[in-house]
């Protein structure tokens, strides 16, 4: 009894901690374009979408019980393996999460914490043991709607904000007034964050507490919701200052009207979807708007190279984290207690050493952009647009004028 409240520690220790890497890795899903268009300063913008991300993840659980009461089937699970299950699960995800961060590449923690779960799940217990259908409409699905949606929303809110103001279209800050509309609209994506992300953190404890017997409603537990909150707020604040640095590059072309676009887009759909209990890629939505409000703004082209090898970072890391994850329970199958033990020592090795080499090359506010810019390579924007009709009508009643 006392191991098995031992190893249940552990596994909520460990959910927890993938908790604070979501918060830090996703940090620039909602503080990107402020912070490039100067609406706000790097640590506020951080502090802010910290207690934005606090707030969110107690306004809803229907992201949670997505997890807890439906992608694995715990009544074909023994309480005696499954929580050893969960904790390689969580090695998988915390590893690409690590790993990415220290390389600076985008990925979506979500489908990490999913590729774990599943890859752990098909070998602690088999195929049977994970409900496809449930993978298949509330991850898959989601996984390749949501960013084309939340494109074409932001192609459209891009269209209409520079029709709406194209008497500025020769004033170089003409449209400053959407810098201001950013802090609204990022908050918005920061609040919608911790609506969807926390959620499966919670998710994943409460799965754990039903398998062992511990509680029997899919609903988290009030200290779950709170710790999660919590959590993820504090990984928020952190700011995940490499990722921001090495992919953001690009958002310097990103005007106001295209970021208020954006985040308008982004919010929007992940509160809907966390509203429905889909549960997102905040990473993919955000590239995805940023995408759609690029191809929005006059004289832009996709660089379709570019974008190709941000999809494939999206569609590798299910595999890979699963990978990790089926290699973690693989140890536990054949080692049983001694499994769980290297697994731990395993997964501290690998955040410590992450985290040693990471001091190297310090990344902090300064030289900090966003993982979500990497997106905004894909859009080639020429500098000096074609005229509008309009304007070469201007012009040629101006030439006859003359």
């Amino acid at each position: 009894m006392e191991t098995a409240v031992l190893i249940a520690v552990l596994v909520i220790a460990l959910a927890l901690f993938f908790d604070f890497t979501n918060g830090f890795h996703d940090t620039a899903n909602a503080m990107a374009t402020p912070i490039a268009t100067g609406a706000l300063k790097p640590k506020v913008a951080v502090l802010l979408a910290a207690v934005l991300n606090l707030i969110g993840a107690l306004l809803s659980t229907e992201v949670a019980k997505t997890i807890s009461g439906g992608m694995i089937r715990e009544d074909e699970l023994s309480a005696a393996i499954f929580p050893a299950i969960i904790f390689a699960g969580l090695i998988g995800a915390i590893t690409w999460n690590m790993l990415t961060w220290l390389m600076g590449l985008p990925s979506s923690s979500s489908h990490a914490l999913f590729g774990g779960l599943i890859g752990a799940t098909l070998v602690g217990a088999g195929a049977a043991a994970i409900d496809f259908s449930i993978v298949v409409s509330k991850v898959v699905l989601p996984a390749v709607i949501a960013p084309v949606t939340a494109g074409v929303i932001a192609y459209t809110a891009t269209k209409l904000a520079y029709l709406m103001t194209r008497r500025y279209d020769r004033k170089p800050d003409g449209r400053d007034g959407f810098r201001w509309g950013q802090i609204f609209t990022s908050s918005l994506v920061a609040l919608a964050h911790g609506t969807n992300d926390a959620q499966k953190t919670m998710g994943v404890i409460t799965l754990l507490l039903i398998t062992v017997g511990w509680q029997t409603s899919p609903e988290p537990q009030t200290w779950v919701i709170f710790a999660c909150a919590i959590t993820i707020a504090l990984g928020t604040y952190m700011g995940g200052w490499r990722i921001i640095r090495t992919l953001g590059k690009g958002l310097t072309d990103v005007k106001p009207a295209q970021g208020f676009s954006a985040e308008a887009s982004t919010a929007s759909t992940i509160l809907a979807s966390s509203a429905l209990g889909f549960a997102l890629s905040t990473t993919q939505v955000a590239s995805g708007s940023v995408i759609g409000s690029g191809l929005g703004r006059r004289g832009s082209q996709v660089r379709w190279r570019t974008a190709g090898r941000i999809m494939v970072g999206w569609i590798l890391t299910l595999p890979a984290a699963g990978g990790v994850g089926a290699f973690a329970a693989l140890i536990v199958v054949w080692l049983g207690g001694w499994g769980i033990a290297i697994d731990a020592v395993l997964a501290v090795a690998i955040i410590l050493s992450v985290f040693l080499r990471s001091r190297r090359n310090q990344v902090n506010a300064s030289n900090a952009m966003s993982e979500v810019a990497d997106s905004v390579r894909a859009v080639k924007v020429t500098r000096n647009p074609p005229p509008t009709r309009r304007q070469r009508r201007s012009e040629r009643t101006e030439d006859e004028r003359r």
